[in-house]
């Protein structure tokens, strides 16, 4: 995927805090630690260093949720993170995102921790960040 198609994907997915524009999604691309994992209705992108990854974004295109397109982008980072040397995976997720938090929690995910009030909506409105973080060791 180009990081325009990305950044278009990624908009249709997401509108709150922001998106990634497509110079963004381009630096990630060019970055060394970053990799992403892409499927014709979504992708999963991140970035790992030594034995640790970190999910920056998953994007499935609203039209095609609900159908197993989420959990196998899920997978695939997973074996592409562990490819790499990464036995720990972490991420962040808005608290209110309950597709996403049920998402990880059936691959083993755990809630780590949660950072108060990190999403800033337009009006006005916080959200805190849900962390969670699954060993790869154990999968």
């Amino acid at each position: 995927m180009t990081p325009e198609a990305l950044a278009t994907l990624h908009g249709r997915c997401f509108t709150v805090p922001r998106t990634y524009t497509a110079a963004e999604f381009a630096g990630f691309l060019a970055s060394d630690t970053c990799f992403l994992c892409s499927a014709a209705a979504g992708f999963a992108l991140g970035r790992s260093v030594a034995d640790e990854a970190e999910i920056l974004t998953i994007a499935v295109d609203p039209d095609h949720r609900r159908a197993g397109v989420g959990r196998g982008l899920l997978t695939a980072f997973e074996a592409q993170a562990k490819a790499r040397g990464a036995v720990f995976i972490f991420l962040e997720v808005a608290a209110g995102n309950d597709a996403a938090i049920a998402l990880y929690q059936a691959a083993r995910y755990r809630e780590s921790g949660r950072r108060p009030g990190y999403y800033r909506y337009p009006n006005g409105h916080r959200e805190d960040a849900v962390m969670m973080e699954k060993s790869l060791s154990s999968s």
